[in-house]
């Protein structure tokens, strides 16, 4: 970045300087830049606002979907059909190409809105001192070296080296992940400080939660923190996920045998056997039609948007249809901490009286739950000493905490509503409380003293002080600790025990002291303060809590095969604890932000895989752990809810944003989004995109073996000098009539039993598994000999007519195929068992359709005009459904051959 000075320190290092030498540097001071000097600097630097990325016209992001191997195939046989004048092959191979295409086109432009997104969250608006005069200019209009001033509730507009505070507090949660604001100060902090250690800067995007203070400018536009994530954001390549990885390396496969089998059948037919060039290519177009899939991607489509429905209705939005069937291969979830897998709303947990420690029921601000003492419920009306300190939590506070619509809402800072809350729990009421103890006077908190302290007097006129702050700021102004109802000495060293307990188990600290006020004294000094004299009353632990619910999310996760890595920008002792309360283990392994930057790629691959909870972590850091995890052989989904989370959202395989707490940079970087911000959602779309993978296997396992004895049947014909069993017509009616009728039924199929007990599938197993491979030819075999033998049967033996004997093959193999759709109700387990063959709605819905279109086909005199075929007398019916009963008994006994031998 160029400065005024020329070469300097990068954005990142302007913490290591102090504020007099920040100014110096852009040639300011504190009554801020002329108007002709911000002017100049404008047109060097340009405006305050992120750049806006090069996006491809709609016409080249339409035309880039028809690149596909399959698609050209389609495309070929489009135009032969049409020159032949084959009309309505022509309009169906188009109309399959074109749905696909626009499929793709509609669900492009991911990336773009994201930073879209980012770029919304700039100030609109800031308060600037130039010529020496405070005024109001738009926030693209700054520039280094400008002076700016904040006040609670702004936006920082800019990334600012801050010159004063006044009790400064801002909320960095977008950038840093941390669960409570951040107080800031104007020395100049380590230069290794990770950003959420840099209290001498303010960062643009970030909110102004209490106080005021000031900044000089020294980073606008790209070259600010969030302006730095989206360049990153940029740069990362989203990846393809593994089902469509998988169907273009199988399109390709599948290309080759049908130009090979096609051009094969063509020389072999016209110069071998002699047949009419036109009627060779017919038959070729035939073959190359029959062979490739049409209905595949349509039933795949449709079974994705039916998990997106479904997911819907658990609260997962997905914004990326394929996203759908990733979250069934996922075998690694990197989760965002505060908001994602805990509440972002403070509680008190634990309360240490001089004599017993308190555990504290109920999370969040909800007045939920109780106090235990060993385990045991306590009423804290008998213990006199934490009844007084909850009193003191309360009144010692400037939040609100009140109900709104079933919801419990907090104003003010998060840890002064964590205090309302415990002592709504003990039963105080807040309004009751405040009349009986009315405020006469009160020094707000304030990080010189690090203490709140308020003065109460009763309707009699005694006096009380109570004070609140830093354990060690409050230790040091007690002459004597509560005990039970009366005061004893203050044990220092058992107090910091207690400290050093708490923290261990990763709590913020907080000390309650109390002392009695002169009946005549009405305002409350420093001094008054200093005097010290105060008893303390307890040592409270409040922690941003883990959710019940992901709790057991979790375990489900870890049970699925899945493992669960926290990736926060907290603090590594209270990421350890969460992580230890999320079960994921005691001892848990965690590492820091300043480890990882000294590891290499290979050091961070093996680190990835021992330690589950990396804290204190940058936007760089989170991107590099997924990366490792996906080099891993990982799929890896990223949750998260901050503008931090966005690059490593994108890059991850499924990226999920919260939906209510999560910035909207966030949401359009990912392909889910939570409605209710709840981890277990996460669980529950995994269920549902390992039925959704299961339901496209199934299509697959019912299509690809229809069309390969389609393929059989005309290819064996040819062989043997035989007319065609099927016309092109007839077989484009099989492909997206009945088997797209038939597979899609399987979109609908419920999961399999044990779906979440088995492990994630390998993301380098092949589309087409080993049993797949084995079972695709295998039911192939049997539909092409039902349909073949038929034909030939109809045609040698009882000397039928071609169109007779081609109706005959027909309904044969059709047959054969609504058979074959019962014994894909389940996979690999017998469908007999437990009645699993009657509890699919939607199979017997689909053959019923079938039988009615395959009737209307076979007998309605227009589809015989159009089609070829003739009506079937009834005596050839028996053979037809002889053949289907005979697939599935064939193949239930297949099914439990393979468990016997191949468990």
């Amino acid at each position: 970045m160029d400065t005024a000075n020329g070469e300097t320190p990068s954005s990142r290092d302007w913490h290591t300087l102090s504020a007099e030498d920040a100014l110096s540097h852009w040639q300011s001071d504190r009554q801020g830049l002329s108007a002709e000097a911000a002017k100049e600097r404008l047109s060097r630097y340009g405006p305050n606002s992120l750049p806006a990325p090069e996006k491809a016209g709609p016409l080249l992001r339409f035309l880039r979907h028809f690149h596909n191997v399959l698609i050209y195939i389609l495309l070929v046989a489009a135009l032969g059909t049409a020159l032949l004048g084959h009309w309505v092959d022509t309009g169906v191979i188009l109309a399959v190409v074109l749905i696909n295409t626009m499929i793709g086109f509609i669900q492009e432009g991911k990336a773009e809105k994201a930073l879209d997104a980012i770029r919304e969250m700039l100030s609109p608006k800031a308060a600037v001192m130039r010529d020496a005069k405070r005024r109001e200019v738009p926030a693209n209009e700054l520039v280094p070296g400008d002076i700016v001033y904040l006040q609670a509730g702004d936006r920082v507009p800019a990334d600012l080296r801050l010159l004063e505070v006044k009790n400064l507090r801002v909320e960095e949660a977008v950038l840093t992940g941390e669960s409570v604001p951040v107080e800031k100060a104007v020395d100049p902090v380590a230069a290794d400080a990770p950003l959420g250690d840099r209290t001498c800067m303010a960062f643009s995007g970030t909110l102004v939660a209490f106080g005021r203070g000031a900044g000089v400018v020294v980073g606008t536009g790209a070259h600010t923190e969030i302006g730095r994530i989206s360049e990153m954001l940029g740069e990362v390549q989203s990846l393809q996920t593994p089902l469509v990885r998988q169907m273009e390396q199988f399109g390709r496969w599948l290309a080759v045998v049908i130009i090979f089998i096609s051009a094969a059948t063509f020389a072999f037919g016209y110069w071998v056997r002699t047949y009419p060039l036109d009627e060779m290519f017919l038959a070729a177009v035939s073959l190359a039609v029959s062979t490739i899939p049409e209905g595949l991607p349509a039933i795949m489509t449709i079974a994705l948007a039916i998990g997106v429905q479904k997911m819907a209705r658990r609260n997962a939005i997905i914004r990326r249809l394929p996203a759908v069937e990733t979250l069934g291969s996922v075998s690694a979830i990197c989760s965002d901490k505060t908001g994602t897998l805990t509440r972002n709303e403070m509680t008190v947990q634990t309360v240490v009286t001089a004599k017993q420690r308190f555990d504290v029921t109920g999370v969040g601000y909800e007045p939920r739950g109780g106090f235990l003492l060993d385990d045991d419920d306590v009423d804290p009306d008998d213990h006199p000493a934490l009844n007084e300190t909850l009193l003191a939590g309360l009144l010692c506070n400037d939040a609100v905490l009140y109900e709104r619509a079933g919801q419990w809402v907090m104003e003010g800072d998060p840890t002064e509503g964590a205090l309302i809350t415990a002592a709504c729990k003990a039963g105080l009421d807040p309004h009751q409380q405040h009349e009986r103890l009315l405020r006469t006077d009160v020094i707000p908190f304030e990080s010189d003293h690090k203490y709140m302290a308020t003065l109460h007097h009763d309707h009699e006129g005694h006096g009380r002080v109570f004070l609140k702050g830093a354990p060690e700021r409050v230790l040091s102004l007690c002459e004597s600790q509560r005990e039970g109802g009366r005061n004893a000495p203050v044990d220092r060293e058992a107090w910091h025990r207690h400290m050093e307990e708490i923290a261990a188990r990763g709590q913020r600290l907080l000390a309650v002291a109390v002392r009695d006020a002169a009946p005549k004294q009405r305002d409350l000094t420093y001094a008054h303060i200093e005097e010290g004299d105060f008893t303390l009353l307890a040592l409270l632990g409040i922690i941003d809590p883990p959710r019940d619910e992901a709790i057991a999310a979790v375990k489900e996760c870890r049970e699925a095969g899945i493992g669960v890595k926290m990736i926060t920008g907290d603090h590594l002792v209270t990421a350890r604890a969460i992580g230890e309360q999320l079960g994921m283990g005691n001892g848990i392994a965690a590492l820091s932000g300043h480890e990882l930057e000294d590891m290499d790629e290979e050091a961070l691959r093996r680190a990835v895989q021992e330690a589950d909870v990396f804290a204190r972590t940058t936007p760089e850091h989170k991107l590099r752990l997924v990366q490792a995890l996906q080099a891993d052989g990982r799929i890896v989904a990223m949750t998260g809810d901050g503008v931090n989370d966005a690059p490593a959202l994108k890059r991850a395989d499924v990226g999920v944003a919260m939906g209510m707490k999560g910035t909207e940079a966030a949401k359009e970087a990912a392909e889910m989004v939570l409605a209710d911000d709840n981890f277990a959602s996460i669980a529950h779309a995994v269920e549902e995109g390992r039925t959704v993978y299961d339901n496209i296997r199934k299509a697959i396992l019912h299509t690809l073996p229809t069309n390969a004895g389609q393929s059989l049947t005309i290819m064996m014909a040819i062989l043997m000098g035989l007319a065609l069993p099927l016309t092109p017509v007839q077989v484009l009616w099989v492909n997206m009539v009945t088997s797209v009728t038939l597979a899609m039924a399987l979109a609908f199929e419920p999961a399999e039993p044990g779906v979440m007990k088995r492990p994630p599938r390998r993301p380098d197993a092949p589309l087409l598994s080993g049993f797949l491979l084995w079972r695709i030819p295998f039911v192939a075999i049997l539909l092409w000999a039902g349909t073949f033998g038929h034909f030939v049967y109809m045609e040698e033996v009882l000397g039928v007519s071609d169109e007779l004997a081609r109706t005959v093959a027909i309904n044969t193999l059709v047959a054969g195929q609504a058979f074959y759709l019962l014994n894909l109700r389940l996979i690999h387990q017998p469908v007999l068992i437990g009645w699993e063959v009657f509890r699919s709605r939607a199979m017997w819905i689909a053959i019923g359709v079938l039988i009615v279109l395959q009737f209307t086909f076979t007998f309605a005199p227009v589809m015989n005009t159009l089609f070829g075929t003739t009506p079937v007398p009834l005596e050839h019916w028996w053979r037809i459904l002889l053949f289907g009963l005979l697939v599935f008994i064939i193949v239930e006994t297949e099914k439990v051959v393979i468990r016997k031998f191949f468990p």
